[in-house]
């Protein structure tokens, strides 16, 4: 169909979860900041929670779905064991394990998600900060691929490695706006604590 072949259906829908990763992730820490939409923009009661939650299930689907085409490639052939377990690959094996681990951990994140009442609070939390390693592993294995699988070295000025770029980079800043917040918030609390006004940016 429009003279995709099963390479480009991989690279595109290896995109598509990269774009629903970043949004999810941009997203939890808009949570975890305690971010209200209807305090901020766009001052509008919305489900924040269940629009975190269904990025994520759009990133595993579309994370799950990925190397699948890979299996009717003729040339290099895989199977399904080169996917499951990518040490195997023909091609790229190591990029290609970092892809699963990444995958795996995103399983993981999710299914931990469903139980987090049985879980508790505490330890629910410690392992969703695992999506940060699903995250630098899907990147990773993103960016350092070849999604045409010629062998060449990577064109990090292709339109899809800078998109992925992009999206890290986004990630990135704003993982250390995060970071920077609740530095600022302890700082305040701290000093609320104490009877000193905190001091202005």
């Amino acid at each position: 169909m429009f003279g995709l072949t099963v390479l480009d259906y991989s690279a595109y829908i290896g995109l598509t979860a990269v774009g629903f990763a970043t949004a999810n992730i941009l997203i939890g820490l808009l949570i975890l900041g305690r971010y209200s939409p209807w305090r901020y923009w766009p001052h509008r009661r919305f489900d924040i929670f269940g629009l975190h939650r269904w990025t994520g299930y759009a990133t595993l689907g579309f994370t799950l779905a990925h190397p699948l085409p890979l299996l009717l490639n003729r040339s290099p052939h895989f199977r399904v064991l080169d996917i499951a377990f990518p040490v195997w690959s023909p091609l790229q094996p190591l990029w290609n394990t970092i892809g699963a681990v990444a995958l795996y951990l995103l399983v993981f994140i999710i299914v931990t998600s469903l139980y987090r009442i049985q879980l508790g609070r505490h330890l629910w939390k410690l392992f969703h900060f695992s999506t940060y390693v699903a995250a630098a592993g899907l990147f990773i294995h993103s960016i350092l691929t070849d999604p045409n699988l010629t062998g060449h070295g990577v064109d990090y000025l292709d339109g899809g490695k800078v998109f992925v770029e992009i999206c890290c980079v986004i990630v990135i800043a704003g993982s250390v706006w995060r970071l920077r917040h609740a530095r600022k918030k302890r700082v305040a609390e701290r000093l609320a604590r104490i009877g000193q006004p905190a001091a202005a940016d």
